[in-house]
């Protein structure tokens, strides 16, 4: 029960890491709020954790709006009474990867994935110092510290997302800790397509030292960890969590 007393929310909590994340806090003891750009996503793992023997409030929010932001922040202070951890799941790949994207392309990874891990950090932290203080965890990547085959937006919007990290852990201490996780390649289906592909999976999976992609619930843990008291004297850390990816 590490997050016991303890209020949560989570963007991007429809699937994938978003979904493995709510779902180890609420076993935790986190009362939970689960937001989702899709409302029937958000309201299906709202359910989960529910017939779980847990607290939870789905939303929908589209976290490329400030006003959206602040919006859920609210909702879940009045449903809870106070907010004392933010993860920012919410993220997008490009669809277009490459050196020159689409400068649409280009737009809604950043506005997105950067902007919104911002925006909603901006909204959730001062309820945050009203309550005590509390915990930040962005969700970067390992393509956030070094090049890969990802494409230019998603690597400037994942890197942007680690020294914002560092930045507001120094802006906001010690009322707020904050930190990020930076994930390999996960099992998720946002990387399906990816896996499904046998010669990019191979050539991939060489460069993994653990000889395996990783799993929702290992970046569950290693969030669970950060948002946690046991990180009590960890803020500005960009954690990889990667099989082992970047030691090489």
């Amino acid at each position: 029960m590490r997050m016991f007393g303890k209020v949560a929310l989570v963007t991007g909590a429809g699937s994938g890491l978003g979904r493995a994340t709510v779902m180890r806090l609420a076993r935790e003891g986190a009362k939970v709020v689960v937001v989702d750009v899709s409302a029937a996503a958000a309201q299906s793992v709202t359910a989960e954790v529910i017939a779980a023997g847990g607290a939870a409030l789905g939303l929908a929010a589209d976290v490329a709006s400030p006003a959206a932001c602040e919006a859920m922040v609210a909702q879940a202070v009045e449903r809870f009474g106070r907010l004392t951890t933010l993860v920012n799941s919410a993220g997008v790949r490009s669809a277009v990867p490459g050196p020159t994207p689409p400068l649409d392309d280009w737009q809604r990874l950043i506005d997105i994935n950067l902007s919104g891990s911002y925006f909603a950090a901006r909204a959730a932290i001062p309820a945050m110092v009203a309550a005590g203080g509390g915990a930040v965890v962005h969700l970067a990547s390992i393509f956030g510290l070094v090049g890969g085959a990802t494409g230019v937006a998603y690597a400037a919007a994942k890197g942007g997302i680690v020294n914002l990290t560092r930045q507001m852990a120094l802006e906001w201490a010690p009322k707020v800790r904050v930190n990020c996780v930076c994930p390999g390649v996960i099992e998720t289906p946002m990387t399906q397509a990816l896996r499904d592909d046998p010669v990019w999976a191979a050539k991939v999976l060489a460069r993994y030292p653990l000889g395996r992609f990783g799993m929702p619930e290992d970046i569950a843990a290693a969030i669970l960890y950060l948002a946690s008291d046991e990180a009590s004297f960890v803020t500005g850390v960009a954690l990889p969590v990667d099989g082992g990816y970047c030691a090489g």
